[in-house]
């Protein structure tokens, strides 16, 4: 993991993007193991928990700089309870109430809501080209879920999901806006996760003992592997390629990672659930592999 770490930052921009993709991609179906015994923000307490003691050990490791004022640990504190604690306890809880495949489709709007709050925040003029390219993978991923939608019924469970999917696509926009601002005052990726995370595992445990959720731990293989895999590369590998790409090409583009991961996520629930490809399944991949190629065009030569 620290030899990893040590290269993260030299990887060219689209190798850093493909990691995000191909490894969310696949933390839809993980975070399915996860529901059942334990509660869903106990589950994500547990995955932030492991992976903050992991981060500061390659910051120990690297000699990461891991001491900061007041004011900088507020923000590192907000990054981490929107980034790691609210938007992730909201994706959990979606999951239980809708299936994992609507989630993914939510978060293909991910370029559009990270732009508009880089321009809330900051002013940051929206990109006509990163759009155009967001609007075209949203397309086509929801052509690709037409049957899912098509079946959705409205009731209370259902929207209680849909809503709580939106949210978790709203605190995570913001929550990235954040995080380009602490890269911009100093805070290197690495300490940047550790301290995020550690505070989204408080703000998860602190909503544990305030609500009187019981705390447990599934020992099932199931659970215990997707933990792992959760925790090493859906949380430390992911997120640090996520954060030096938001440094590099700012959040619109960062957030296209949104659309793709939907397509990822398909492919594998075409292995392990018998999901059926159609020509809506095929044109929708293609709009959304042409949308990822008019936002991304031009990055990949960036080292």
């Amino acid at each position: 993991m620290p030899g990893f770490a040590h290269r993260l930052q030299p990887l060219p921009t689209l190798a850093l993007y493909w990691i995000c993709v191909l490894i969310w991609g696949s933390t839809w179906i993980a975070i399915t193991y996860q529901l059942g015994i334990v509660e869903p923000v106990v589950s994500v307490a547990w995955r932030f928990v492991a992976a903050a003691l992991l981060l500061f050990g390659i910051c120990f490791v690297r000699n990461e700089r891991l001491r900061y004022g007041r004011r900088e640990h507020a923000y590192l504190a907000l990054q981490g309870l929107l980034m790691y604690s609210a938007g992730y306890v909201c994706v959990y809880e979606a999951e239980a109430r809708v299936v994992s495949g609507l989630v993914a489709v939510g978060y293909s709007a991910s370029p559009i809501a990270n732009m508009l709050c880089a321009r809330l925040l900051y002013g940051t003029p929206l990109s006509r080209r990163v759009a155009f390219g967001g609007v075209f993978g949203i397309a086509g991923i929801l052509l690709v879920f037409s049957p899912e939608l098509a079946r959705l019924s409205a009731s209370p469970t259902a929207l209680v999901g849909i809503a709580l999917t939106a949210i978790a696509v709203s605190v995570q926009a913001f929550a990235s806006a954040i995080a380009v601002r602490n890269g911009e005052r100093g805070i290197a990726v690495w300490p940047a996760l550790a301290w995020g995370m550690t505070y989204g595992a408080i703000g998860c445990t602190a909503w544990v003992l305030f609500t009187g959720t019981p705390i447990a731990f599934d020992v099932r293989p199931g659970y215990i592997l997707s933990w792992a895999w959760l925790t090493i590369f859906g949380s430390i590998i992911a997120f640090g390629s996520y954060l030096t790409l938001l440094g590099r090409i700012g959040t619109g583009r960062a957030g296209y990672i949104g659309v793709m991961v939907p397509v990822i996520a398909l492919i594998i629930s075409a292995f392990f659930e018998n999901y059926r490809w159609t020509s809506a399944t095929w044109i929708g991949i293609g709009l959304a592999v042409a949308g990822n190629f008019v936002a991304m065009r031009g990055y990949g030569r960036k080292a």
